[in-house]
């Protein structure tokens, strides 16, 4: 095996390597030269460089009974996915070229990934155009709200049902419809925060009459940031979400007033030192408080029982677009029958997350050590969806 760099670092086999193998001609040709990347997108064939090519049988995990026709599959590379989720392993079939996915640790049941090597870079490529709106999607830069998002799933559907005679693999599926939810909402050039969201898209996704919109005397004195408190005004959130209930009731009390006012046993030493500047906007369960900092516009957790704060959302506007995200999801599969949360929940929670960081990456920062939404798409498909 060799590694070569050419702009991006391949991973070459060379024809010994493969004689044991693989005997498909393509995919032979396409790993002798030129190669598989060492990772594309949120793909890595990097276990190739560590391992080189070996068996299902040889890598797997445990005392495995592996049915006789999954034994000689090749394990090739790995999916990215975000931290604290299990990757699962790309599997190749060297006398066909097919590629299936399984975990290691039980790869008793591997699913369809793509009929060649070719589709499968070929999947990942335009995968990343959607994400870097160029190529294939570079009409769709500078295009925010449902229509551009319903267009570019569209358009990412279409390019994989040709590269799979009609028969989308579950991972594309799901990419192809999550991925684009991003597109929902543009840069916040308008409001003064990470995101514009028109009001209308949380009008059409919750109802009207389901967003609750605060007036200027219904903040404390202690709100001083001023795109939060126009967000709040002029967009809101919604009443009910997953996982969230907003405060509907006005005033919007700040933290200690909240604590006084419902839990007035409660000693005032465990509270935040900056509790007056922390507005409750809602809660995430009976247990959880969700408030935005009124100096910065960080919105937080404080979980009463461990009386700790926790990073949730940049500001306001991510809020916004995490419980559109999550609402939206539900919408999405409802629609298929509940095939992605049956069928397809680890990749469907990796595209999940995937799409959550690329817009709000809250989860992923140094300093955040536990993350609700994070936590969340990481739980039994049972509990979320």
């Amino acid at each position: 095996m060799s590694t070569t760099d050419a702009g991006i670092a391949a991973i070459t086999l060379t024809e010994a390597e493969l004689d044991r193998y693989v005997s498909h001609a393509p995919t032979r040709g396409l790993l002798a030269d030129p190669g598989l990347p060492a990772r594309t997108g949120a793909l890595t064939f990097s276990p190739l460089r560590t391992h080189g090519l070996r068996t299902l049988a040889d890598a797997a995990d445990g005392p495995f009974r592996l049915a006789e026709e999954l034994r000689g599959r090749l394990v090739i590379g790995e999916l990215l996915t975000p931290a604290g989720r299990g990757s699962a392993s790309i599997l190749l079939d060297g006398a066909t070229g097919e590629l299936t996915t399984a975990f290691l640790f039980d790869p008793a049941e591997p699913r369809p990934f793509a009929p060649s090597l070719h589709t499968l870079l070929r999947f990942a490529a335009v995968t990343e155009e959607l994400a870097g709106l160029r190529g294939r999607f570079a009409a769709l830069a500078g295009r925010y709200g449902p229509q551009t998002v319903t267009e570019a799933s569209r358009r990412l559907l279409t390019l994989f049902e040709e590269g799979s005679d009609g028969a989308v693999p579950p991972y594309w599926k799901v990419a192809a419809l999550i991925r684009p939810l991003a597109l929902v909402a543009g840069p916040g050039t308008a409001s003064g925060l990470t995101l514009d969201v028109p009001a209308r898209v949380l009008d059409q996704e919750f109802g009207h009459g389901r967003v609750t919109r605060h007036e200027e005397v219904d903040f404390p004195a202690t709100l001083t940031h001023g795109p939060t408190r126009r967000f709040l005004c002029e967009t809101g959130l919604p009443q009910a979400a997953v996982f969230f209930h907003a405060d509907t009731d006005a005033p919007l009390p700040t933290l200690r007033e909240y604590f006084a006012e419902e839990h007035p046993g409660r000693p005032a030493a465990l509270l935040p030192a900056h509790c007056d500047h922390l507005v409750r906007l809602g809660r995430l369960d009976e247990e959880t408080s969700l408030v935005v900092d009124g100096r910065t516009g960080a919105v937080l957790t404080y979980s009463h029982p461990d009386a700790t704060l926790n990073a949730l959302n940049t500001d306001v506007s991510t809020l916004a677009f995490t419980l559109w995200l999550l609402h939206h999801e539900r919408t999405i599969d409802a629609h298929l029958g509940g095939e992605l949360a049956t069928r397809a929940y680890d990749d469907l929670a990796a595209a999940m997350l995937h799409t959550l960081n690329s817009v709000d990456p809250t989860g992923t920062l140094p300093d955040t050590t536990w993350h609700y939404w994070t936590d969340l798409l990481r739980n039994d498909p049972d509990t979320l969806f």
